[in-house]
């Protein structure tokens, strides 16, 4: 069998290189390269939703239908997330990165072009089967690159955008709406795609397939994306009236989890070439990690659907207003990542993770109290803390997941880490959804739809309800905090020994 070619590319950074942990310029430069690719996909998850209400006035259709645009986009990622693993494998990960990117960009050149509602859904499906690769795909090769001694300060550069990118979506996509077109928020990608592809081409190393022609788990394919798809689009109905007890929701979620548990008997039958090994999950610390993961996909994307609706419905603040208030968070993640990922190297996720948990529920202490005239810089100075222990806490996880894992399984824990974010964010956005829309039901009867159209209440009416509205916005910050809570208690079962101090016991990087 012919050896792989390294996609660690000089030297440097493989297994063998001097002693030093410092990141090599080369990482560096290849971390910003993946960077510059990620970014257009994170930011696309958000971007959208500062502009359905345009959206429904220029296509004249209603907010149920106009919401598949985000929804389909999200089902797409999370339909392809699962083939990253075995494409990096059989392609190499410098072609399934720029395969990506490109049809990534092509997604957005549609979605900008859309002449219809029907069509606008579906270019943001190719869209997201473009953008979900993007991530897992860019992990995997970093971490071929750097090894898991440097993994936590690896981690720090690649997940810049994954924490700055809810909070900038919506800044970007009000911008957008608001002094150009709808269209353009589709239409920024295209030169930004086109950078990062010529980029990926002068920088990504080339690599070969991990045995020459990995074989594709067809039964895994017709049993794992479906039933990620099934789970995902219950979550999302579930935002209705009749929130997690309606029949049909009950109903996509079984077949969901059907489909999930029969891929899961599938792959411990099957000895090798699983599209996600599940034996991972035998790994104390990768189980222990993707629990954390979990959460923090609550914690972050669930979060990210109270607090713009916060802003805006019972502050009557504008969409880019709103976008602007949550920069805090941004610049708090900015602030922490870099520091957290040099101490996880060195200490270990288990004394770090647990700080960055105490800070995420400390940030959103100041929100369960939230009334009709609560301080913006006591606000801000919430999300800033909470942007600390988001930096503390979502990269040090998943470096901690990767680096007990042999190199064989690098890319395929990656995907499922994703996955798992995915997943995760999806539950939360859905049940606080539904929290949300129950407390301000009770409180006021009369409110049109739910939070979805609260936007749409007069400036005079809302003065008189904002109490009510704070209120109920208040009581479901609760759920959310005690969901962030629980974190706690996985965070001390992370290692709590440092990659850079685990010497030859490390496992080597991905060649």
């Amino acid at each position: 069998m012919t050896e792989r070619p390294s996609v660690a590319g000089p030297p440097a950074v493989g297994p063998h290189a001097a002693p030093s942990d410092r990141l090599d310029r080369s990482v560096i430069v290849l971390g910003l390269v993946i960077v510059s690719g990620t970014v257009m996909a994170i930011l696309d998850t958000t971007i959208v939703n500062v502009a359905l209400q345009t959206l429904g006035h220029d296509f004249d259709t209603g907010l149920s239908t106009i919401q598949w645009t985000i929804t389909g986009y999200l089902l797409a990622l999370g339909t392809v997330i699962p083939l990253t693993g075995w494409a990096i494998d059989r392609f190499g990960g410098r072609r399934v990165w720029m395969t990506s990117i490109a049809l990534f960009v092509l997604g957005s050149a549609l979605s900008g072009a859309a002449w219809n509602i029907g069509s606008l859904i579906a270019f943001r499906v190719v869209q997201g089967l473009g953008g979900g690769m993007l991530m897992p795909t860019g992990m995997a090769i970093l971490t071929m690159a750097a090894g898991p001694r440097r993994m936590g300060r690896v981690m720090s550069i690649v997940g810049i955008p994954m924490l700055l990118g809810p909070v900038l979506g919506p800044v970007i996509g009000g911008w957008l709406v608001q002094n150009a077109d709808w269209r353009w928020i589709f239409f920024v990608n295209l030169p930004v795609g086109a950078l990062a592809f010529a980029l990926a081409w002068w920088k990504v190393p080339a690599d070969g397939a991990h045995d020459g022609g990995a074989a594709l788990d067809l039964r895994g394919l017709l049993l794992l994306p479906p039933g990620f798809v099934l789970l995902i689009y219950g979550l999302s109905t579930a935002s209705g009236s009749g929130g997690f007890g309606q029949p049909s929701t009950i109903a996509w979620l079984a077949a969901g989890l059907a489909f999930v548990a029969l891929f899961v008997l599938h792959s411990l039958r099957l000895r090798e070439k699983a599209l996600i090994d599940v034996r991972l999950f035998a790994d104390r610390t990768f189980a222990t990690a993707s629990v954390m993961v979990f959460l923090v996909g609550i914690a972050l994307i669930g979060s990210l659907l109270l607090l713009p609706l916060y802003f805006q419905v019972a502050r009557g603040e504008g969409a880019l207003t709103a976008g602007l208030l949550l920069a805090p968070q941004g610049l708090g993640a900015a602030t922490a990542m870099p520091v957290a990922g040099l101490l996880t190297d060195r200490l270990g996720a288990g004394r770090i993770v647990p700080i960055g948990v105490v800070l995420l529920v400390l940030g959103t202490v100041p929100f369960t109290q939230v009334g009709p005239h609560t301080s913006y810089w006591l606000l801000g100075g919430g999300l800033y803390v909470r942007g600390l222990g988001l930096g503390c806490t979502m990269m040090p996880t998943m470096s901690a997941a990767l680096t007990t894992l042999a190199r064989a399984a690098v890319s395929r824990a990656t995907s499922s880490l994703n996955i798992i974010v995915q997943l995760g964010g999806s539950f939360g956005a859905a049940l606080l959804a539904v929290i949300l829309s129950r407390q301000i039901g009770e409180r006021l009867p009369q409110a049109p739809g739910g939070g979805g159209r609260m936007g749409e209440i007069p400036e005079q009416v809302r003065v008189r309800v904002a109490p009510q509205l704070a209120d109920a916005f208040g009581t479901t910050f609760w759920v959310a905090l005690a969901l962030t809570a629980v974190l706690i208690v996985p965070s001390f079962l992370l290692p709590r020994t440092g990659a850079a101090h685990q010497g030859e016991d490390a496992p080597p990087p991905l060649a």
